[in-house]
């Protein structure tokens, strides 16, 4: 009897190890961290992703304290670090940006500059008419950094520009593309963003801003991102009512845009991100795949999908949904390749509506290149 009982014992743990290797194994998405609000945190959100020289990799988020979760409630910008290609993460804040607004600092994109240094930029909000795009450079791999210089200095306004959402193109340029609410005096905010991309020569320390991209329709246009295509030229793509994702094309460079014209991605009024997978040359598309066909879901930023594109967006495969919720709430994503180019690192705001928390949590999921090119 004894025997028999080690034997199983054996067996049983044979059979949890092979299960366990096969865990490991595995190419499906892997929730690697989740920023929930706490005491005195009320919303965390709005972040991305840089990786450092000897391989760490730096999340920098928006963190709200107080009570209030709204975008104009108090926040400052911090870190979290992974030294294990996202599968764990440090656990305390360290304050990069502290709340130097009249409103808050939020918003942040990462770009590891051509000339090797790492920017940042984030939005500085001091009011419902003044919210600018801001950038700083450190030279020391995130440990300091410069003082702030600001995107925009040929007009006021508020200003919307995306997490994740500055590019450098091939020759250098560096290039964001921005939504105009409200100006000082001008009357209230309008959900129809006025948009326009900013681009800089000199590494950020000037910028020059494009001509108001062309939109005579009522179609409400927000928040929008850019992706270089390889002819050279650069493609916005805007987040807009109507059910699908619009777009506008620059052939000299972001200073000055086609009229928007619809695409073919279904989406509700809620942003898209488009980037390209450094091994491949594909891109990738995060985003909600609700096309409001069913009742339920008209509106609502679920789910949360990916696809891929092999003809710079003129058709999509692949599709897969990461989240799919019906009550969830997913939106400002950033996307951030892993250096090796076999797993790719998503963050996204993933609370739900009923709940109160739509863009109150920040979660990030692993996701292997592999198994998203799946069929």
């Amino acid at each position: 009897m004894k025997f028999k009982t080690i034997g199983s014992i054996v067996i049983c743990f044979l059979l949890a190890l092979v299960s366990f290797s096969q865990s490991l194994d595995t190419k499906e998405p892997k929730k690697v961290l989740a920023l929930n609000p706490g005491l005195d945190n009320p919303r965390n959100s709005e972040g991305d992703f840089i990786t450092l020289k000897d391989g760490t990799i730096m999340f920098i988020y928006s963190k709200y304290y107080g009570e209030s979760t709204s975008d104009h409630a108090p926040a400052s910008l911090v870190a979290r670090y992974s030294k294990d290609e996202g599968d764990s993460w440090s656990t305390e804040d360290k304050t990069i940006v502290p709340n130097e607004g009249g409103m808050n600092v939020m918003s942040v994109s990462l770009l590891r500059l051509q000339n090797g240094e790492i920017a940042l930029f984030y939005l500085l909000k001091n009011s419902t008419k003044d919210c600018i795009p801001m950038m700083r450079i450190s030279k020391d791999e995130g440990i300091t950094w410069s003082n702030p210089i600001k995107c925009i200095q040929d007009k006021q306004g508020y200003f919307v520009l995306n997490n994740d959402r500055v590019i450098q193109l091939k020759d250098g340029r560096l290039m964001m593309a921005v939504a105009l609410h409200s100006v000082p005096g001008g009357g209230e905010f309008k959900n129809k963003g006025d948009l326009y991309t900013y681009y800089s020569d000199d590494n950020g320390r000037s910028w020059t801003s494009s001509g108001n991209v062309p939109n005579a329709m009522d179609i409400i246009t927000q928040e929008p991102g850019l992706i270089e295509m390889k002819d050279g030229r650069v493609m916005m793509y805007i987040r807009a009512s109507g059910g699908f994702q619009q777009l506008s094309f620059s052939s000299d460079r972001g200073h000055s845009w086609s009229p928007i014209q619809s695409s073919t991605i279904p989406s509700p009024l809620s942003p898209a991100t488009i980037e390209i997978i450094p091994a491949t040359g594909d891109w990738l598309m995060v985003w909600n795949n609700n096309d409001g066909s069913n009742t339920n879901l008209i509106g609502k930023r679920t789910p949360l999908t990916v696809a891929l594109s092999n003809n710079e967006g003129a058709t999509w495969k692949y599709v897969k949904n990461i989240e799919d919720d019906p009550d969830g709430w997913y939106c400002y994503m950033a996307v951030h390749f892993i250096e090796g180019g076999e797993n790719v690192l998503l963050s996204y705001c993933a609370g739900d509506k009923p709940s109160g928390t739509g863009l109150s949590v920040t979660d990030i999921t692993k996701l292997n290149i592999d198994w998203i090119y799946e069929k």
